[in-house]
């Protein structure tokens, strides 16, 4: 976890990020996935003030949150039910050995740099559970940047760029191919939700759209 990072998203927070607005279609996909498995116990990463994380859990999903912000921690423990389990951290906040039927992502694991993004991917995989299900929602390199910004790094298609403006301002946010996201997932994985892209329009006056790569896969039982 940077402290810069963290430092950034609390001030978001503060000032009202996510609060009112709603749910990501594809958290309605992760509930039904999980539920077609029998499946409820899971890690979400980047839970942030909950607006993905409340109807998932409200849909029956027991679910624990992780997240840099302790400002979006805070407002999650006062929006959430008593019994939520939230943790303020990253994914070096968890014991190595742990292992959760569902790990969830929706638009955590661009941030930083092309070799964070893919560990932070290689992380969350690592624990699924076997039979789980890895659910991912990242950034694609179809999308129109909105604010100013510097191109940082650029491999294999996919690209890392630096926010000069905005609300991300000095941080680097990566931007994922599909062929590269699909290289980020381990070998014994499979995929029970297609790569498919969803785009939103910029709100007017912006021009353009912001798109982002959604997939569900399940790590393979032992054989």
């Amino acid at each position: 976890m940077t402290t810069r990072a963290a430092a950034s998203w609390d001030a978001e927070y503060a000032s009202g990020r996510y609060r009112d607005e709603p749910p990501v279609g594809f958290a309605y996909d992760v509930v039904e996935a999980a539920r077609s498995r029998n499946l409820s116990r899971g890690l979400y990463v980047g839970c942030g003030n909950g607006r993905n994380f409340v109807p998932m859990t409200e849909a029956g999903l027991d679910l624990l949150g992780l997240d840099i912000s302790a400002t979006a921690i805070a407002q999650l423990r006062r929006r959430g039910p008593a019994a939520t389990r939230l943790v303020v951290g990253d994914l070096d906040a968890l014991r190595s050995s742990a292992r959760f039927e569902l790990v969830i992502g929706i638009q955590v694991f661009q941030h930083g740099r092309r070799g964070q993004a893919h560990r932070q991917l290689a992380a969350a995989a690592a624990h699924v559970a076997p039979g789980g299900l890895l659910c991912v929602r990242v950034n694609s390199t179809s999308s129109d940047i909105r604010y100013d910004h510097e191109r940082t790094e650029t491999a294999g298609g996919g690209f890392t760029v630096r926010y000069l403006g905005g609300s991300k301002t000095g941080l680097d946010i990566h931007y994922f191919t599909a062929a590269e996201l699909e290289g980020c997932i381990p070998a014994g994985f499979g995929l029970v939700l297609p790569l498919r892209l969803d785009s939103t329009p910029h709100d007017p006056p912006a021009l353009g759209q912001w798109s982002q790569w959604e997939a569900i896969w399940q790590r393979r039982e032992p054989a």
